[in-house]
């Protein structure tokens, strides 16, 4: 069924949109147990008119809670800088030039 596969495409979304918004795991946790619940709430809709809605709604929703930043792991292809949960290590300053 093709809105199952859409179901679960927006979960997983849903999924790693919050993660992009979330600093540490811990906090990430709380969210993704709650998103799941709003799944979860809507698993016995069977009407198609009513799953079409849902699916736009949560595209929409996805849209507007997009990271302008997204987090991409480091070791991807154009990833962040550095790692999320580790502090950004302190440079120290270029040397004073006299001119």
């Amino acid at each position: 069924m093709a809105s199952k596969s859409a179901v679960c495409s927006l979960y997983r979304r849903s999924l790693k949109l919050s993660l992009s918004w979330a600093v540490h795991r811990h906090l990430w946790r709380g969210q993704a147990l709650y998103i799941r619940s709003l799944f979860e709430d809507k698993k016995t809709v069977t009407d198609p008119r009513l799953i079409k809605d849902l699916l736009k709604e949560t595209e929409a929703l996805l849209e507007h809670w997009k990271h302008p930043d997204p987090y991409v792991p480091p070791t991807a292809p154009g990833g962040s800088k550095y790692e999320r949960n580790v502090p950004a290590p302190i440079l120290d300053p270029p040397p004073k030039m006299e001119l």
